[in-house]
């Protein structure tokens, strides 16, 4: 796991000063080593975590004549594959760093033999100094995270925005539509961030910069193709193996490694495939007091029992909590407001004090179907049979009854179509709200929210419904939110989060599930609970889905309400409409939908733009309409 930056310019010299800056800045990302190589109008920069080969890794590397320079962020799992045909064509080597493969790989083939032959996480930068041209490409899944900037020099990426920052070319002002659709997400979907002028690189995909222009390239769709001849069995033998294999290749490394570990069965799985080949730190995390909220601390505590792992357990407390937030969110860069982040951030800083890497679940509810929200579209399929006006009556109606009202949500949701309803696992504040939130952005008639994910549903139109929230999920939840704070969390820490459920032949497999082994018999992630029943405690396997259980409400009400009204304060969010912010504050408990969460995320931007925004700098942007890139 590492850091990777660079820059290439229109003929324009850029000082080394300001790559080196760039570099540094990035150290927590890579505190082993750093390196640089400097052309004058075109250079690479690179932080070491060093996970393979820890005393030759170094990067950047270079082809044999040195015309070829590349940085990699993250791992090439089926590096060993790629480096004994590369080593029968006549390439040399110099290190057994997976990161090697990819100079000598695009001495073969270019950018099409990297997109179709690396599997693994990464963020991937190669600059081809015969023709002048940098190349930047990120995996499958949007597991590492690589931006850029556009400057009039010519362009600038890194793994970090911070990184963008320390170069003096990129000015910090906010992106005004990102900040409407953050509203709505409680993350800043791709390739949109809050700072103006900074790009996320979407997932599979690669850039090529020459001459000035840039030019994007999709290298891999994920698309969900469901085979309606698999049999329960089968597909559970199939899955079964597939992960088995997966967690063995996420295994390599010359470190110690770990594994993140929850009451559920994700994580569960991952721990089981990992004790089976090595001893085992587990680490899980929770906090004190019992608010109505669940801890997990006691199940994950009895499932490392059965592993017989070295089990680590973090408590965290809200004054803890509290107090490490404008730190935490700094970190995050862009802002996230998930309440579980921070929980990741602690959980990754006790982990590093045991290992470097560590395993973990994320992706397994994407690709399986392990949300509970998945199995909505079963539960609202009367109102499919109701025309449209009918629906959007009954919507109207249930609108006007009390927020908390038992019945009033199914009523809402039922009379909207699923692309009216379904924009990922969080949906913050309305179009409405906004509009009164933030009425100088309203008034510049932004995209409104559904156009992130229509693309997708328009794509699916042939699918089941639970394959066409998988698709939205997966092109916006997973990298937005998921794997953002996973990132970010455990680079805070220097420590490598690898993900065995985002494995390119994993979900070449899961796509294929059919409808009912993905929701059904009462359950979610039908065909995985049943796959890694065999390798689990029973009950772990029928667990449902918890997340990380933060007790915002709770804290909310009590030991961080002083400091939450303080953040909130006019003169700390001058963004937002003073008197709605009030209004949402004031209201009492239960009078507005989702409440907590919506000022959970108002005062999450209001902590990122203490870290990243002078008060200087709080006035009221001029929205553009070149700011935003859906």
């Amino acid at each position: 796991m590492c850091g990777v930056c660079g820059f290439a310019t229109n003929q324009t010299l850029f000082h080394k000063a300001r790559l080196d800056a760039m570099v540094d800045s990035m150290a927590h990302r890579g505190p082993d080593d750093r390196g640089t190589a400097y052309f004058g109008t075109m250079g690479l920069g690179f932080r070491r975590l060093s996970i393979l080969d820890l005393a030759e890794g170094h990067q950047p590397m270079t082809s044999e004549d040195g015309s070829i320079v590349t940085v990699v962020n993250g791992e090439i799992y089926n590096y060993r594959e790629l480096r004994e045909t590369l080593v029968k064509k006549g390439h040399v080597f110099r290190s057994q760093s997976d990161a090697e493969v990819v100079p000598h790989l695009y001495e073969e083939g270019g950018m099409g033999a990297l997109s179709l032959q690396l599997r693994g996480m990464f963020a991937v930068a190669v600059l081809d100094r015969r023709t002048s041209t940098l190349h930047l490409m990120r995996d499958h899944f949007g597991i590492k995270p690589l931006y850029y900037a556009e400057t009039s020099d010519g362009l600038l990426f890194a793994s970090d925005i911070r990184s963008l920052l320390a170069s003096q070319a990129v000015r910090p002002a906010i992106n005004t539509h990102a900040l409407w659709h953050y509203l709505t997400f409680q993350y800043v979907p791709e390739p949109n961030t809050m700072f103006r002028g900074i790009w996320k690189l979407p997932p599979a995909h690669y850039l090529s910069f020459h001459e000035g222009r840039i030019m994007l390239t999709r290298y891999w769709q994920l698309e969900f193709r469901p085979d309606p001849h698999w049999t329960l069995p089968a597909l559970a033998d199939a899955i079964h193996d597939t992960m088995k294999n997966s967690v063995e290749r996420h295994m390599m490394s010359d470190v110690p490694r770990g594994a993140y570990l929850s009451s559920g069965i994700d994580s569960s799985a991952v721990a089981a495939f990992l004790r089976q080949r090595q001893e085992l730190d587990t680490f899980s995390i929770g906090f004190p007091g019992d608010h109505g909220e669940v801890n997990e601390l006691t199940q994950a505590r009895e499932t490392a029992r059965w592993l017989q792992s070295r089990h680590h357990e973090v408590v965290v407390t809200p004054e803890e909590y509290r107090d490490a937030l404008p730190r935490i969110i700094a970190a995050q860069e862009d802002p996230v407001a998930d309440p579980s982040a921070p929980a990741l951030y602690f959980l990754a800083q006790e982990a590093r004090r045991h290992v470097t890497v560590v395993l973990s679940g994320e992706g397994a509810d994407e690709l399986f179907a392990g949300y509970p929200i998945y199995a909505e579209p079963s539960a609202l399929k009367p109102f499919e049979y109701l025309p449209r006006p009918i629906r959007q009556t009954i919507g109207r109606l249930a609108e006007s009854l009390p927020p908390r009202l038992k019945g009033r949500g199914y009523l809402l949701r039922g009379s909207q179509t699923l692309d009216e309803r379904f924009v990922g696992n969080a949906k913050i504040f309305s179009e409405a709200e906004k509009a009164r939130l933030v009425p100088w952005i309203a008034s510049t008639g932004p995209e409104p929210y559904w156009s992130v994910t229509a693309p997708h549903y328009a794509s699916t139109r042939s699918l089941d419904p639970v394959s066409q929230m998988q698709t939205v999920d997966g092109h916006t939840w997973l990298p937005g939110d998921i794997l953002m704070k996973a990132d970010k969390m455990s680079m805070a820490h220097s420590l490598e989060l690898r993900v065995p459920f985002l494995d390119v032949t994993v979900f070449e497999l899961a796509s294929t599930i059919p409808a009912q082994f993905k929701v059904g018999r009462g359950t979610t992630k039908l065909a995985l609970r049943e796959a890694l029943r065999r390798e689990l405690p029973p009950d772990v396997a029928e667990r449902p889905k918890l997340g990380f259980p933060i007790p915002i409400h709770h804290w909310m009400k009590h030991q961080m309400r002083d400091f939450v009204q303080d953040i909130l304060a006019p003169s700390r969010t001058p963004y937002f409409d003073a008197h709605e912010v009030q209004s949402l504050w004031n209201a009492p408990e239960g009078a507005i939908f989702n409440r907590d969460r919506k000022i959970w995320t108002l005062m999450v931007f209001a902590l990122w733009h203490d870290a990243f925004l002078s008060a200087a700098n709080a006035q009221m942007p001029e929205p553009s309409d070149e700011e935003v890139r859906i």
